[in-house]
């Protein structure tokens, strides 16, 4: 059966700035949080490949922009490096050299018939701001990234009408802080809301700039909210998912979305002595400036049940205090990843955001599926025959237009990503892209059948389905 693609649908891919340009040109002092992460602990990236090199957008994303019109996206979109939009990061300094590839690249979109979507931040945290003021743990970092947004809109915001002001804002210090599993494993908890809260209050702040000056477009932020299900019916096990929800979700969902934060939210920060600083003021200035639609990244449900464990009292508080982690027998999984394949996540946040988040517009901004050793589905003529990730966008994509379907006020869906790129830790380990990216052959370009397969979707503007029982 074929569903069609609405007219006007957004069907495009994504990337970021750090994990596709690499350092040429990259100034000394010029260092964001990834790519001190990456000097420190380069033997956790896997087979030492990390941000310097990574694709060489900046020199080649001439050759990207062409296969993105071959294919036919109607959007792209990436990040501004902000560790290397400036050369001071206090007087805000711009980087004139940088700041040019960035107009090149938007010129280069727009004349392939791209429209280019820009993020202000996706990790790119000048490490320079981190080693000062302990990064978005200070205020001032919050007003810094307002001059930095201040700038960005009036160089590039009339050409480019769709912006986001962060990237997945929670995974940094959830990853740091309060997992403390990556450079500099600081556990604190404390810090954790804190990095969270200015995330908001400087998504706020530069939603009011946005409006303020009246630019022509929409400003919203990239969040990844992970469908969470009970294991059962319990009340025990629905608690469970609801506190995951609470401080992993609705931390960012309700005050960029709904003006404020979840009473509960500050009943359980105080229970637990946790409770970010803020003021009255800056609780106003959320409530009166929520975005104007949202980016959500999906890859895999998130299942819990009732803690079995008794916390240990002298352990730093936790969010998983409330809940465990719990395996679906029987799941279907990306073996490469680790994830859990369930395509009901795309249909179920829809209908969330239509019944509780007033119906926001959003776009499903990163979905797709890394697999290792691609070169092993290469065909004679050198072509990954990548029909896991066919079947895996078009089972997701269904979801999403039947979402659509059901009055969910989607916009579109992005691929992650159009390239293979550079991830976390994993580094090139699993390929995304709908373009190989040779590691053998000074990084050489070439599409693969994925890449075919979503230009006929973009040219056809329909969506071939297996006759297979419905996802809803």
């Amino acid at each position: 059966m074929f569903k069609t693609i609405p007219e006007n649908f957004i069907i495009g891919a994504a990337s970021s700035a750090w994990q596709t340009e690499g350092w040429k040109g990259k100034k000394e002092g010029q260092d964001s949080y990834l790519d001190t992460w990456y000097k420190n602990e380069r033997h956790v990236w896997h087979e030492g490949y990390g941000p310097g090199v990574a694709t060489n957008f900046y020199e080649r994303y001439g050759e990207d922009v062409a296969y993105m019109k071959e294919i036919g996206l109607t959007h792209y979109r990436t990040s501004i490096n902000w560790a290397r939009f400036f050369t001071d990061y206090e007087t805000l300094e711009v980087d004139e050299e940088y700041a040019q590839h960035i107009d090149n690249v938007i010129n280069a979109l727009i004349e392939a018939g791209v429209e280019p979507i820009l993020c202000l931040e996706h990790y790119e945290l000048p490490t320079a701001l981190q080693e000062k003021y302990d990064g978005w743990s200070s205020k001032k970092v919050v007003e810094l990234f307002v001059g930095y947004a201040e700038i960005v809109f009036e160089r590039y915001a009339d050409r480019v009408k769709q912006w986001f002001t962060f990237n997945e804002p929670i995974v940094i210090q959830t990853r740091v802080y309060l997992d403390a599993i990556r450079y500099p494993h600081e556990q604190n908890t404390k810090k954790w809301m804190q990095w969270n809260h200015h995330k908001v209050l400087a998504t706020t702040k530069v939603v009011e700039l946005y409006h303020r000056k009246n630019y022509d477009g929409e400003i919203g932020i990239v969040l990844n909210p992970e469908v969470t299900y009970p294991r059962s019916s319990s009340q025990a096990d629905k608690k469970a998912a609801e506190m995951y929800d609470l401080f992993y979700n609705r931390v960012f969902l309700d005050p960029l979305v709904k003006g404020a934060y979840p009473e509960e939210l500050f009943l359980k920060m105080a229970e637990h002595d946790i409770t970010f600083d803020y003021t009255q003021e800056e609780l106003d200035i959320i409530r009166e400036n929520t975005v104007d639609y949202l980016g959500v990244n999906l890859y895999f449900p998130h299942r819990v049940q009732a803690p079995k464990h008794k916390w240990n009292e002298n352990t730093p508080f936790h969010p998983a205090y409330y809940f465990d982690s719990f395996e679906l027998p029987g799941r279907r999984m990306n073996k490469s990843r680790g994830w859990e394949i369930y395509p009901q996540i795309v249909y179920d946040m829809g209908m969330r955001l239509k019944e509780e988040y007033g119906n926001i517009p959003w776009i499903l901004t990163e979905n797709g599926m890394g697999i290792e050793n691609e070169h092993l589905f290469m065909n004679e003529e050198g072509v990954v025959q990548d029909d896991y990730r066919i079947e895996y966008i078009t089972e997701h994509m269904s979801c999403l237009l039947d979402a659509y379907e059901a009055g969910s006020n989607c916009r579109g869906y992005m691929l992650w990503a159009f390239t293979d790129c550079v991830s976390p830790m994993n580094a090139f380990k699993n390929r995304y892209g709908l373009v190989r990216i040779d590691l053998e052959n000074n990084r050489a370009r070439s599409l693969k059948k994925s890449g075919f397969w979503y230009k006929d979707v973009i040219s056809s503007s329909r969506l071939e389905v297996p006759d297979v029982p419905e996802y809803k």
